[in-house]
């Protein structure tokens, strides 16, 4: 008993213990949650003087060297931020009282730090530059005399002032200093002319007001200053400044490039403008046997290449002169270099950085013009470029040379006559590798199995000009230094020559015949399959709606007929998608190619063959427009054809009806008349709908009359009793073959006609009428036809429009104001296409219509190359939709989510064959600016390139 009682209270003191200890435990853990907890969410307050290293920008974002520098330093202390707001009067007083904890971009000095703590790093390094409006100012280069009694701009009593007047001392300069508070009271006092120069850090946003840098007058490291209670804050600071350096030594350095770059206005001293209104136009020399920096193109004249953009962009970027250039072509680098020195030429573009080679030629090198990415291509199974390698070069590659003489002095270089010479003799074992850029290198790896080492060390071009010619030197590093960065290694990568490669174009110029008539039957067999399959669904449909109707007790059989005619229906909407995309495809490059060649022959005389290929042409729009009819009529059916109402004019319509048909009429004989008598012009409507129901009606009023008769038509405004709205009465009268009476009761039925193809020799597919009938109700109009066999027929149809407000066609006569090409002359486009023909068609109408193209094959390289490329490179995108790896639709959505926010908002047009309006919407839901269809129909793509540009210009 006693034993058992014993145990029992061993027990109950061990439970005792334990639960004692998971108290305590749980207490403590809660209370280091706590702790933690705590830690996290800290609030730190910061003094922000909203200048460069903590502002709002004009989308209420905030940005600064030291606001992004203070969030990643969050990332060590997992503070939260309060962002006091403060400036130069108030923000010591502030951080002393403790209304503030830390500020940035703070100046050591000893009587500060007696009142403040400072950070044991500094946060960064400021420099001071002095800034002015150079352009009305006579420069010098050897001193700043003409700064003397200027007016500077400075915040006073500070560091930044005590630089200055250092500044000053040194260089025997006195001038009245003028306190500024921040940049607004800058621009202010500029624009007031109260002061002439001023003292700023490096910062970006001055050259856009066309101010340039004088000099930089000094610099001095900057910290950030802790309240002096705060301790604590101090160490975890000090600790993940640290940590930040030693995780990632360079993220302050790269903040600096992204915040600080010394980005001005470049102008001419008064010794350069002597210079070149002494000397007059600068004289280029390059070399004939590189495409890539200068061409011309044959049919045009235009001159293309590197030479040519730098020419046409240094001419006007130096604010205060324009400059002008001569171009001298030679065949050989020895040639040029002499004609250097001999002052013949002014300057070499371009030559290879190895300033050995240009002191034993005697000449001097502008800063680097653009850089070149190299790639060794090599059967070598180890290639390392350090060891010692034969390289087989071309002769002309003078720049390359000095390069690699330079960059791999290890190498041995041995002369050839072409890039395949050079390959041949690394086949040969005569080299062991010869270097070429990226694109090119491609080439040689698919079609002779080397492979493609990229280089580490990037060739950099520059200018040659004469030693001592130093005027000269600083007026081309001025025009370099105004370019957009990277603008000339851009221009290299689009003007790059590459292997030649087989041109489908001249194939079919060569199987002219062959190729249209196997394309025509292809075209043929698919309208065939689509017709069978077109009736079929409806057999089908009519089969289910019957059974559905008289087997209502079946309800279980009625569900399975409704959901089999569903299914059919939508796998006839599904193909007749995808066929409407397929069928177009070809005939884009039917009619494409036809439009290139008419193009081509027009210049030469081949009359006879003109004419087979205009017949090849009507015969080409005959089977599209076929194409329309069958997909609109399939389309109607299905109940998917929806109204897209929008602004047009009715005299517009009219013109652009007759303009259709004009030249059809003139070549049958046939007078084409109308009267117009409508109070009201302005409507809105569905204006592709309204055009396709009188082409219709006009083309088979021209179509059955025969020479000599006529086609008229009335276009009157009726009373109409609703308020804000109109109605339109428009009769098409012909002198025609007229119809029946038998063949009226079916007139609006599809596939019939009062005669086939066989017996009447006009072709059709007996749909047209049927659209027109559709479109009409869909409009809520009416159609009345009257006829009469052998005298003619009267088509008479009634439709009622929306009238439209001032708004809308004063905007609109806005827009169309300018020419298109105008606007268009030298634009860049992104092509994004998969389809080679298609690509080269479109390349050679945009070319031909004077844009500038460049190709990519999905999406995703379309991604890549705006993201790559500097803003403003292109112009606008022509994108596909049907894209491998990624579609059209998904590539303009990446295109949008960009954080450049100029390249995120560069207009996109899809081009596409997926040609319905639903495709139109779904373009324009996911950010494109506008749609066309295939196959290409130049003026449309013109007018809707030149309306996009300049809506986004007006933005």
């Amino acid at each position: 008993m006693y034993k058992s009682r014993k145990k029992s209270d061993v027990l109950f003191a061990g439970i005792f213990v334990i639960l004692a200890m998971w108290m305590i435990l749980s207490v403590h853990c809660r209370a280091a949650e706590k702790n933690n907890d705590e830690k996290q969410s800290q609030i730190v307050r910061i003094g922000s003087f909203e200048d460069t290293f903590d502002y709002i920008d004009k989308n209420g974002v905030r940005r600064g060297y030291g606001y992004e520098l203070l969030q990643a330093l969050a990332g060590y202390t997992g503070w939260k931020f309060e962002y006091v707001k403060c400036d130069w009067s108030n923000c010591f007083d502030k951080l002393e009282n403790g209304e503030i904890d830390v500020m940035g971009d703070i100046s050591y000095t000893d009587e500060r730090a007696q009142r403040m703590l400072f950070s044991d790093e500094a946060m960064g390094e400021e420099k001071y530059i002095l800034y002015a409006d150079l352009s009305n100012m006579n420069i010098g280069t050897s001193d700043f005399k003409f700064m003397d009694g200027k007016r500077v701009g400075v915040l006073m009593d500070t560091k930044p002032e005590s630089m200055l007047t250092e500044w000053e001392n040194k260089n025997g300069i006195h001038t009245e200093h003028v306190n500024v508070n921040n940049n607004d009271d800058v621009e202010k006092k500029l624009a007031n002319h109260e002061i002439d120069a001023f003292v700023s850090l490096e910062e970006s946003i001055w050259s856009e007001q066309g101010i340039s840098s004088v000099t930089t007058i000094g610099k001095s490291g900057i910290y950030f200053t802790i309240n002096k209670e705060r301790s604590d804050i101090k160490t975890e600071l000090d600790y993940a400044m640290r940590k930040l350096d030693q995780d990632s030594p360079f993220f302050k350095a790269d903040l600096y490039k992204k915040y600080f770059t010394l980005d001005y206005s470049q102008v001419l001293t008064g010794e350069e403008k002597s210079w070149v209104e002494e000397h007059g136009n600068i004289r280029i020399g390059f070399l004939s046997n590189d495409p890539a920096v200068f061409s011309m193109e044959e049919e045009t004249g235009k001159l293309t290449g590197m030479l040519a953009e730098y020419v046409s962009y240094a001419k006007g970027c130096l604010g205060n002169q324009i400059l002008e250039f001569n171009i001298h072509e030679y065949n050989d680098y020895d040639e040029m270099i002499q004609a250097l020195q001999e002052h013949e030429i002014d300057m070499i573009f371009y030559a290879g950085r190895n300033p050995s080679f240009a002191e034993e030629k005697g000449y001097a090198l502008t800063n680097t013009a653009w850089t070149y990415s190299l790639m060794a291509v090599t059967d070598e199974e180890n290639f390392d470029e350090y060891n010692v390698y034969t390289v087989a070069v071309p002769k002309e590659k003078e720049a390359l040379k000095q390069h690699i003489a330079f960059s791999y002095p290890q190498w041995k270089l041995v002369d050839c006559d072409s890039l395949d010479d050079a390959a041949d003799m690394v086949l040969n074992e005569k080299a062991d590798c010869f270097l070429m850029g990226a694109s090119q290198a491609m080439i040689y790896d698919n079609s002779r199995n080397f492979k493609s080492v990229p280089l580490t060390k990037t060739m950099e071009a520059c200018f040659a000009v004469r030693g001592g010619e130093g005027s000269l030197l600083s007026i081309l590093n001025k025009t370099l230094k105004a370019m957009p960065s990277d603008m000339l290694t851009s221009a290299l990568a689009i003007y790059d020559s590459t292997a030649d490669k087989v041109n489908f174009s001249d194939f079919v110029k060569d199987n002219m015949l062959a190729f249209f008539l196997a394309a025509g039957f292809s075209a043929f067999s698919i309208i065939v399959i689509i017709l069978v399959l077109l009736r079929k669904a409806r057999k089908a449909e009519t089969v289910a709606k019957l059974a559905a109707n008289n087997t209502q007790k079946l309800n279980n059989k009625l569900e399975i007929a409704l959901e089999k005619a569903e299914d059919a229906s939508l796998a006839k909407t599904r193909f007749l998608n995808n066929m409407s995309h397929d069928i177009r495809t070809p005939m884009n490059v039917i009619l494409g190619y036809a439009q290139l060649m008419e193009n081509e022959l027009k210049e030469k005389d081949m009359p006879e063959t003109l004419e087979h290929l205009e017949k090849l042409q009507q015969s080409g729009n005959l089977l599209l427009s076929i194409i329309n009819n069958v997909l609109d009529m399939a389309r109607i059916e299905s109940g998917r054809m929806e109204l897209d109402e929008n602004y047009c004019r009715i005299e517009d319509v009219r013109k652009s009806l007759f303009a259709v048909f004009d030249e059809k009429a003139r070549k049958k004989n046939i007078a084409l008349h109308y009267t117009m008598n409508v109070e009201h012009e302005h409507v809105l409507t569905d204006v592709t709908k309204v055009k396709e129901i009188f082409v219709n009606i006009l083309s088979n009023a021209i179509k059955y009359t025969p020479s000599g008769g006529s086609v008229m038509m009335n276009v009157d405004e009726l009373p109409c009793d609703k308020p804000g709205y109109m109605i339109v009465r428009n009769r098409v009268s012909d002198t025609g073959i007229g119809m029946s009476q038998d063949y009226m009761t079916k007139i609006f039925d599809a596939f019939t006609r009062e005669q086939n193809t066989t017996k009447s020799k006009i072709a059709g597919t007996g749909l047209g009428m049927s659209i027109v009938r559709k479109y009409v109700d869909l409009l809520g109009g009416t159609i009345d036809v009257e006829s009469e066999l052998g005298k003619g027929s009267t088509i008479t149809v009634t439709l009622k429009h929306k009238i439209a407000d001032e708004s809308y066609y004063v905007k609109k006569h806005i827009e169309e104001s300018g020419t298109g090409s105008e606007i268009l002359e030298g634009r860049n486009i992104l092509l994004a296409e998969d389809n080679d023909l298609n690509a080269e068609i479109a390349e050679a109408i945009l070319e031909r219509a004077g844009l500038k193209t460049e190709r990519v094959e999905d999406g995703i390289q379309c991604v890549n190359m705006i993201e790559k490329m500097p803003a403003g490179t292109y112009d606008m995108i022509l994108m596909d939709i049907q894209m491998p790896k990624m579609n059209g639709y998904k590539a303009t959505q990446a295109i949008r989510r960009l954080p450049d926010k100029d390249k995120a908002c560069i207009p996109i047009i899809a081009m596409t064959a997926n040609a319905f309006e639903e495709d139109k919407r779904d373009a324009l839901a996911v950010g494109m600016n506008g749609h066309i269809a295939k196959p290409i129909e130049l003026d449309k793509l013109l007018s809707m390139l030149a309306e996009v540009i300049r809506q986004q210009e007006n933005c």
